[in-house]
């Protein structure tokens, strides 16, 4: 079942975000061609990105719990000014996947986005994420832009 974010998800939500952020994430991409180059690795950055999620928009945070068990989730970000949703994180456990629960939480951030006044709907993802590549567009997005994501160690730096 879907429901709002209480205070209380917020591990399991860094849980999610660890487990299916691999492969996925681009602080990793930049671990794996230079290695780890700060104390935290990239499973603890990624799973920061919940409490920016949380502390931006905890009210358009939604879980889907399955018999007490926090299984997958999806975040929000509202721009009044400029009538876009934004939808920075969508995650849900390996073992849930395939069963809807993905579009019933994209249905939920819907009807948030129209409750808040939003005109567009707005997600990412990378060219290496084929879920994301196969499910957004079947949800109703389309491509509008590609981005390039560099890095470059400083020790490395040309100008």
């Amino acid at each position: 079942m879907i429901r709002k974010y209480l205070p209380e998800d917020l591990d399991a939500l860094k849980e999610i975000t660890v487990i299916c952020f691999d492969g996925v994430s681009i602080d990793q991409n930049i671990e794996k061609n230079f290695g780890q180059f700060a104390d935290t690795d990239w499973k603890t950055r990624k799973a920061k990105h919940i409490d920016a999620d949380v502390a931006a928009n905890a009210d358009g945070i939604f879980v889907w719990e399955d018999n007490g068990k926090v299984a997958a989730y999806i975040t929000t970000r509202i721009d009044h000014e400029s009538k876009i949703g934004g939808i920075p994180n969508l995650a849900v456990l390996p073992e849930y996947q395939g069963k809807g629960i993905g579009k019933a939480l994209m249905t939920a951030a819907f009807d948030y986005f129209e409750e808040q006044g939003m005109a567009v709907a707005k997600i990412e993802t990378l060219d290496q994420n084929p879920v994301g590549q196969n499910f957004y567009p079947r949800s109703g997005f389309t491509a509008v832009a590609q981005q390039i994501h560099y890095a470059m160690p400083m020790k490395d730096r040309k100008v």
